[in-house]
């Protein structure tokens, strides 16, 4: 299974019955599943199945939902008239032209136009039919935004994978020169000791107790082999594949924290280079992996 990466976009259409109902989705990397949904008011009862399709396939990452709809639907809009307002009207009418001695020239386009005479209305959606539609177009979309998500993925684990080579080829070099500290220590200060006390003798016991204090601070050894296993265990979850983004972070924040122990303990130059360099991988692979789900 690949790992999947927290970008992409995906488009999906479902035209039935003269409803065309279009879903696009797009994402963007985010710790937890935040979902923001926005449709009109006559989707609004299906947001829950929308929510549900999106939890049953992703994990993690914001999604930016947008539904639109085309209704060309025909004879669903009505003209009601209520007659007894009508009525009321030419009654008054009538009155006014009587009392005030006016003719009586009121019209069925007077009467249109007098407030609340007549109201549209539209028939009542059938929820399980735009349900249906409704769900059919996101599903589609998902289906697109997966695929999107996958290829970028494998793209990602291919570049994460060479990083963490780079790293481990870092690691070894960086076991072969720390002993070399001690050494190149010990030599440096028995020629100090040797400059200062001239012709008296070096007390080379003590000398052995200071260089082996001095070895015991600057030992990487735990340090190394703790890369080596966040290593190992790196490469064993991201071929298992799925959503191992937070396990992948964890890891190369370990790492990093090996090696900046690695790089306070040594005084060695070369050594300090490799530990630079070690945590400049080590960065490259962490933002890398804030990207995959």
């Amino acid at each position: 299974m690949a790992v999947n990466s927290m970008t992409g976009y995906g488009k999906g259409i479902c035209e039935k019955d003269g409803l065309k109902v279009t879903v696009e989705i797009k994402s963007v990397n985010h710790r937890f599943l935040d979902l923001m949904i926005k449709s009109p008011k006559i989707f609004s009862f299906a947001e829950d199945t929308i929510r549900k399709c999106m939890k049953d396939n992703f994990v993690r990452g914001h999604f930016d939902i947008f539904v639109n709809y085309e209704d060309v639907r025909e004879d669903r809009t009505k003209v009601v008239f209520d007659y007894s307002l009508v009525n009321a009207y030419v009654e008054a009418a009538k009155k006014i032209s009587t009392d005030f001695t006016l003719q009586d020239n009121i019209s069925a386009i007077d009467i249109l136009s007098f407030p609340d005479v007549a109201k549209t209305t539209c028939e009542d959606e059938d929820e399980v039919f735009l349900n249906e539609i409704v769900t059919k177009a996101t599903n589609e979309a998902i289906e697109k935004i997966s695929v999107m998500r996958k290829n970028e993925g494998a793209l990602m684990e291919k570049d994460v994978m060479s990083k963490m080579a780079t790293i481990s080829e870092i690691v070894k070099v960086i076991e072969e020169k720390a002993p070399n500290m001690v050494q190149e220590h010990f030599a440096k200060v028995k020629e100090r000791v040797s400059e200062m006390l001239k012709d008296v003798s070096i007390d080379e016991a003590k000398l052995l107790n200071e260089v082996a204090f001095y070895s015991d601070k600057v030992c990487v050894d735990e340090e190394i082999q703790r890369l080596k296993s966040h290593l190992s265990h790196f490469s064993e979850i991201i071929s298992k594949g799925g959503a191992c983004g937070k396990q992948l972070d964890f890891i190369v924040q370990e790492m990093n924290r090996e090696a900046n122990t690695c790089g306070s303990k040594c005084n060695n130059i070369e050594v300090s280079n490799q530990v630079i360099a070690l945590k400049n991988e080590i960065e490259k692979v962490r933002e890398q992996i804030q990207n995959i789900e």
